[in-house]
């Protein structure tokens, strides 16, 4: 169970609150305030203010203890962005059940795992993927499905599960529990340096948390209108954007995507002050024209003041942070000159360490393993759920929490961003293990070893290569052997961890214990014309 503050006299942040009180208090003093704006690609937008809100997650609340949810279980919500997500969140955070956000390009293997790992009981799905979940998660209760997909009208028939819309009760009915902020909220599962994603604990605590600090690093006001359209099952858009917003008694547009051509008329039709943004996404608006009078104050992306980007007319601020750390480790300052392509300064809330590999600290322009102190169920992710090695093994000696991340020291305590563990991709804006992909490639028939790394792209930053040496070597493998690798990948993984090339190599380059030398592969591929 997480971790909590139970020594005498200690009075947290958050004593006697928890994520339902939050969006009732809003409600109370913003009952008008447009809270959500759902901007869906082809149909008008839909406001949703505060108090609307607050009415229909107590609503669905009702209506999912009346389907036999209980306190303490756990329930799949599988959709892209649509206000149905974040409905459902709010709904099974109130009445004690654990919101479990997936990733929709998960694939069939990986939702099997997802809902068997953590004993989902139901799942809130749409049309797109309603087959998928009822043929791999099949130890649910039940399963609903929304009416549409991200605000497209479906393109197949949903012949399993019930309709969404009939969930939702009296709000009158709406489930009362004792308030602990300690008490779980919610499950992302992420990437980690090993094959089976990691399931990050969220309590109450940790998700207020989010909110407020985010809410302070941004400079967010209640004023301010928030652009959002990355994913809402990952941290970012949920932490970074939404709960923020609702601390602030903002308004949050949320779009299906991310569309290059719909962002701007999107952004002056409701008059945005503020995004959460990534490279990718900005590399896009590149090619439209940028409006003169946009509203925009503050972005925040992964690195302070990018040069190429300085003709949007906006600052930009950096960041970096983790879904176990909730906010922002690292950031920008918003109110004074950034070091540009660094990631800013350690956050107040934290304890940030660099060290070299024997732990020793790094002196400035120098390269080291990242390490940061907060605290568990609060500041920190309360556990990784089910897995209590794992959790154990994630923090060093002192209680500092192993990133995984490599950074380098500049002056005047900034930091840049110097590389991932030697595992780890990162392609656009999801983690991807290379073992993960590795223990795929290997059951192909043919395939004798493997070894996947990351080759730089324009777009996405990085995206998976894998290297294979077949069985009798190159001149023996049969000729489809490539298409029989690339059918197992798109079979068992997700569409964004499918290797992009495959390169047969009679031997790998090794280091100590004869293990392949990923560095040496790298080098290989940025050699390569």
């Amino acid at each position: 169970m997480p971790i909590q503050q139970t020594a005498p006299g200690i009075v947290g942040p958050f004593a006697g609150l928890d994520v339902p009180w939050l969006l009732k208090m809003r409600a109370e003093v913003r009952s008008s305030h447009p809270f959500l704006i759902w901007a869906p690609f082809d149909a008008p937008a839909r406001r949703w203010s505060y108090g609307e809100f607050h009415e229909r997650v107590g609503a669905l609340a009702a209506g999912l203890a009346k389907r036999g949810v209980k306190p303490g279980e756990y329930v799949l919500i599988h959709l892209d962005n649509c206000i149905e997500a974040v409905l459902a969140w709010f709904a099974c955070v109130e009445l004690g059940a654990i919101a479990v956000t997936t990733n929709t390009r998960s694939a069939p293997a990986e939702m099997e795992y997802f809902a068997g790992h953590c004993g989902a009981v139901a799942a809130i799905t749409q049309p797109a993927y309603a087959e998928i979940i009822a043929a791999n998660c099949r130890n649910l209760r039940w399963m609903a499905v929304i009416s549409h997909d991200a605000g497209a009208a479906p393109t197949r028939t949903v012949e399993r599960g019930e309709r969404f819309e009939a969930l939702f009760a009296d709000s009158a009915d709406r489930p009362r529990r004792a308030t602990d902020p300690f008490a779980p909220c919610s499950v992302q599962y992420t990437s980690g340096t090993t094959s089976r994603p990691k399931a990050v604990l969220w309590t109450h605590a940790n998700a207020l948390w989010g909110a407020k600090i985010n809410a302070a690093h941004e400079d967010l006001h209640a004023f301010d209108v928030h652009q959002t359209y990355l994913p809402l099952f990952h941290t970012n858009a949920l932490a970074y954007s939404m709960l923020a917003t609702l601390w602030v008694g903002a308004t949050c547009v949320i779009q299906p995507r991310f569309s290059a051509s719909r962002f701007w008329s999107v952004a002056l039709e409701h008059g945005c002050t503020w995004t959460s943004t990534i490279p990718f996404c900005m590399k896009a608006l590149l090619e439209h024209e940028i409006p003169k009078h946009h509203k925009f104050r503050l972005w925040g992306t992964a690195v302070n003041e990018p040069p190429p980007f300085a003709v949007f007319g906006v600052k930009i601020i950096g960041w970096w942070g983790m879904t176990e750390t909730i906010t922002h480790g690292i950031v920008g300052e918003v109110d004074q000159p950034n070091i540009p392509m660094s990631i800013g300064r350690a956050a107040p809330e934290y304890s940030i360490r660099i060290t070299d590999d024997e732990g020793r600290p790094t002196e400035v322009g120098d390269t080291g393993n990242l390490l940061i102190k907060g605290i568990p169920g609060l500041s920190l992710f309360a556990e990784y759920l089910h897995n209590e090695k794992a959790t154990r093994e994630s923090f060093d000696e002192h209680g500092y929490f192993i990133t995984g991340d490599r950074v380098t020291l500049l002056e005047n305590g900034f930091i840049r961003f110097g590389d991932r563990a030697k595992d780890m991709l990162k392609v656009g804006a999801e983690n991807v293990a290379a073992s993960e992909i590795e223990q795929v490639v290997i059951t192909v028939p043919g395939v004798r070893e493997a070894a996947v790394v990351a080759k730089k792209h324009p777009m996405l930053d990085e995206v998976p290569v894998v290297f294979i040496i077949p069985q009798g070597g190159v001149a023996g493998a049969p000729k489809i052997l490539q298409d029989k690798v690339m059918a197992a990948c798109r079979a068992g993984l997700a569409d964004f961890k499918v290797p992009r090339e495959i390169h047969l190599v009679d031997d790998m380059p090794r280091s100590t214990l004869e293990k392949v030398a990923k560095a040496e592969l790298r080098k290989m591929l940025e050699l390569a014309p």
